[in-house]
């Protein structure tokens, strides 16, 4: 399988999205501010990578965090998993990943 690099843009936007996901989430879903984000990033996305447009397209369609993990495993990498997780858990997350949660 060919190995895919994504852009500067595009990584910073879905770090934003995470890092930040108590402000673009409400109850699991995407907010409208949200939404500014991730059309951006994913703007940028389907312009560098035209074959993922059928997951951007199911995200807009279920805007929930799951699911925007889901595209940044795939951009980030497995990271993307703990970053929510380490935004809210600040400097006890290294405590907590020891502990497998």
């Amino acid at each position: 399988m060919k190995s895919r690099t994504f852009g500067k843009d595009v990584k910073n936007l879905l770090y934003k999205l995470l890092i930040h996901h108590t402000e673009y989430f409400s109850y699991d879903l995407m907010n409208s501010e949200g939404h500014k984000v991730f059309e951006e990033m994913a703007r940028m996305l389907v312009y560098e990578h035209p074959e993922m447009k059928k997951m951007v397209v199911k995200i807009r369609r279920k805007p929930t965090l799951d699911n925007v993990i889901k595209l940044a495993n795939i951009v980030l990498g497995e990271e993307a998993n703990d970053i929510p997780l380490l935004a809210t858990q600040g400097i006890y997350f290294d405590i907590l990943k020891k502990n497998k949660y």
